[in-house]
């Protein structure tokens, strides 16, 4: 869990406009944020994984023909 000390700014008419956090926080927030990216992408490859697989030489011929 990420915990976080915000201090607020505000604004003339006293509404919070905007944030500071130690940059600690400010990291941890961001790899945090990462993680979750990576998690996203992961969940979203593996909804359309059809199972088909090849080895990786035979996908740098591939490319290497293509380049041809």
């Amino acid at each position: 869990m990420l915990t976080v000390h915000p201090q607020y700014i505000k604004d003339t008419r006293g509404n919070k406009s905007m944030v500071i956090l130690s940059a600690k926080e400010f990291d941890a927030m961001i790899e945090e944020l990462e993680d979750m990216e990576d998690v996203r992408l992961y969940d979203e490859a593996m909804k359309n994984d059809t199972g088909e697989r090849i080895s990786l030489s035979d996908y740098v011929k591939s490319r290497k023909a293509k380049n041809a």
